[in-house]
């Protein structure tokens, strides 16, 4: 079948503008990602709502990769199936094209052969080889300049202006002009030749919006790194883990223009420890010593540190971990998104333990958790965990400009010289005000009676080793106090709530975007109302919802339902009307899922 034959003969009658997905499918290691982040950063500043997911192997250089881009006038930002098909890897090109939806649009390399034989959908193909040959760059570098092409190719069947391309790619490079011009001419020269050669058959554009004015993109990952910055962070200490690790680099970019003296002395120390185990020993470690301490990992990190969790939440040691989730157990897909790690977080230690969880949706939450944790942390002095996701952490996102904290950092109680003489002293682990929260001291406080042993053995109220019954019941029961009081400083859940629907909707994370669309699209056969956790423990506004409504699906990124089981837990009398409904394959959720399997449990 020629390319002729392949392509739809008649134009559509009306452009579909603004709506649609797209998805580059590659080889993983060629530069691609140089070409899709410029084709998202283009759309963005069109000021068209735009969000990319790059979906990579974990192993190694060569395997496929794709890039899904979804643009909406809406603004929903979920993924989406693509109409709109990059075919650059001969790997996949059968399964990806033959998967495209009648009416669809494949861009495809000509030296690439084996696409199947469709006349439902547009094929454009592009001579790449004779696009590249005259460009002047080293011999090695063509094959990563070879993804530019589809980039000019997307320029001229959906209308983005080449300036915008430009100043897309200028971006991408940081300013570098020199890297810009061994780009764009690829850019320019593909662009020229689809308008010559190609006829444009399929009905999807861009047109200016002006609905991304005012807001920025970067990285969850970016986002809550900045936030742990201004929340006080002076110490981290990590090993490096998928999808964790660009957390920690973007603190090592921030922190030198944010955190030295006048003088250019740096206040702050980013240590690469050996394993997970020794990042959280020197993470409490610093936390115990007054710093104000973060560490990053993934799902296996979390398990070597349940040890000194368990140690972190006796001893009442403040510090913050980040857990950028990925699919397990084991090492399981490590870069795929998933939200598998909630009960074993949540429960995290041994014996009985509960800590306190914080579920950051979008790069705002991730900057505004990133300072909350630090003064949860120190407030209720135990560490505090951030359960972001790969989806959230290593894809960019589109979000509003971090506010600067308006409030001051709050150590809690924490006891100078001058408190402990007016006082007369005080028991490390004594609960004074009934909230369950002791007071304490910092190491070198100037005073006699500042000194105690901080225990993960068993211990009375003056931290002084014990093991009779009474002594590890009542601090079991402050412990248990404690973290009732969490409940009451804790971020809040956020709640869309309609007055008229009988069925709800919980969930946390990333999902709430698919949830959101779902939500829009079911607004008149089947309203629901959405109430977005932002931490646990829950508090009484959770209850408040559950007990307006029939029935609740808990919608969640993993296999058991995991935060289902806790709500049913934390509301034993409500636990009927609580529904699961889990799902995980490691790709982001789709409205589409959500439509369909609440439509299938309503009978709709």
């Amino acid at each position: 079948m020629d390319v002729m034959e392949r392509e739809v003969a008649q134009r559509p009658a009306s452009p579909i503008v603004n709506d649609f997905s797209l998805v580059a499918a590659t080889a993983n290691g060629t530069g691609s990602q140089t070409a899709n982040l410029t084709l998202l950063r283009s759309f963005f500043k069109m000021g068209i709502p735009v969000h990319g997911k790059n979906i990579f192997p974990s192993n190694i250089q060569g395997l496929p990769t794709w890039y899904h881009i979804r643009v909406s006038h809406e603004g929903f930002i979920a993924r989406r199936p693509p109409e709109i098909l990059v075919a650059f890897n001969p790997t996949t090109i059968y399964e990806d094209a033959k998967d495209l939806p009648s009416g669809g649009v494949c861009i495809y390399d000509s030296g690439i052969k084996g696409l199947p034989e469709r006349n439902d959908i547009t094929y454009y193909a592009l001579p790449v080889s004779e696009l590249i040959k005259d460009i002047d760059v080293p011999v090695q570098r063509k094959p990563y300049i070879a993804n530019m092409v589809y980039v000019g190719a997307l320029a001229f069947l959906l209308k983005i202006p080449l300036e915008v391309v430009e100043e897309a790619l200028s971006v991408q490079f940081g300013g570098r002009q020199k890297l810009v011009a061994s780009n764009l001419p690829v850019v320019t020269k593909t662009y020229d030749w689809c308008k010559e050669n190609l006829q444009k058959t399929d009905p999807y554009e861009v047109a200016p919006l002006n609905k991304t004015d005012g807001l920025i993109m970067m990285t969850g990952n970016e986002a809550g790194a900045l936030g742990s910055i201004f929340g006080g962070v002076s110490v981290s200490a990590w090993y490096p883990i998928t999808p964790s690790t660009s957390f920690i680099d973007a603190l090592k970019e921030f922190l030198p223009k944010l955190r030295k003296t006048d003088d250019g002395k740096a206040t702050y120390t980013v240590i690469q420890a050996e394993d997970e185990l020794a990042a959280i020993g020197m993470t409490l470690g610093a936390g115990w010593a007054g710093a104000r301490s973060v560490t990053a990992t993934s799902g296996p990190g979390i398990s070597l540190m349940s040890e000194f969790a368990g140690l972190g939440y006796f001893a009442e040691i403040p510090a913050v971990i980040w857990d950028i989730q990925r699919v397990g157990p084991s090492t399981g897909m490590p870069t795929r998104t998933g939200q598998g790690d909630v009960t074993f977080t949540y429960y995290l230690g041994h014996g009985d333990t509960k800590n306190v969880i914080l579920f950051p949706s979008s790069i705002e939450d991730c900057f505004d958790f990133g300072v909350a944790a630090h003064d949860l942390a120190d407030v209720l002095q135990t560490p505090i965990f951030v359960l972001s996701d790969l989806d959230l952490g290593m894809n960019n996102w589109m979000g509003k400009p971090f506010s600067y904290p308006s409030t001051p950092i709050n150590h809690g109680k924490v006891l100078s010289a001058e408190e402990l003489e007016a006082r007369g002293g005080f028991a490390r682990y004594k609960d004074v005000d009934g909230d369950g929260i002791p007071y304490r001291t910092l190491p070198g406080t100037n005073h006699p009676q500042a000194a105690y042993f901080t225990r993960g053995t068993g211990h009375n109220d003056a931290a002084v080793y014990s093991e009779r019954s009474s002594d590890w019941v009542e601090n079991a029961d402050r412990l248990s106090r404690k973290f009732d009081t969490a409940r009451t400083l804790v971020p809040a859940p956020v709640t869309d709530l309609n007055p008229d629907a009988k069925v709800g909707v919980i969930a946390f994370g990333t999902t709430r975007y698919a949830i959101e669309e779902a939500k829009a699209h079911l607004a008149e056969s089947l309203p629901f109302s959405f109430m977005r956790l932002c931490a646990l423990p829950i508090n009484d506004e959770v209850r408040t919802f559950v007990a307006a409504h029939d029935r609740i699906y808990v919608i969640e990124l993993n296999r058991d339902g995991q935060v289902h089981a806790i709500l049913q837990t934390e509301m034993p009398d409500l636990a009927t009307k609580l529904i699961s409904l889990a799902f995980m394959d490691g790709m982001p959720l789709t409205a589409k899922w959500v439509e369909e399997r609440l439509m299938e449990e309503e009978n709709v």
